[in-house]
């Protein structure tokens, strides 16, 4: 596995997030991997995240580097993850992609040990950039 990416996540995020936690039991891989990317993560105001960073809510573009397969994503709070093309925040792969930035690459755990490596292309809606306080 390579060294994680450093992370940009908002203040408010981090608030919303918490309080996620602090509702789960702390026991759980879902709740070690979200509180180990919290813990690891640059915290700056919501008027000084960068445009192409992924916070709560933004839609984002990936590719998996070995197949080439594109996502279409919208990283969301556990209540709304049944969406098409939403992933929940708990999931493996939605506490990963919180707070990367264009250009950066994670490591997506899959079925049976196996990794796939999703490079992000682009934020195609981020709340923040928008003017959306969501």
């Amino acid at each position: 596995m390579v060294d994680k990416p450093p992370i940009i996540i908002t203040r408010i995020d981090l608030q919303r997030l918490e309080r996620l936690l602090d509702s789960l039991d702390e026991n759980t891989s879902e709740a070690k991997a979200l509180q180990a990317e919290l813990d690891r993560a640059e915290v700056v105001s919501e008027n000084e995240v960068p445009a192409g960073v992924v916070t709560m809510n933004s839609r984002l573009h990936c590719r998996e580097e070995a197949s080439g397969k594109d996502y279409h994503l919208t990283l969301v709070y556990p209540e709304q993850a049944n969406a098409e093309g939403s992933v929940s925040i708990l999931a493996p792969v939605g506490s990963a992609l919180l707070g990367l930035s264009v250009g950066q690459q994670i490591d997506w755990p899959v079925h049976r040990g196996k990794t796939l490596k999703l490079t992000l292309l682009a934020v195609t809606y981020q709340p923040e950039a928008a003017g959306d306080p969501s």
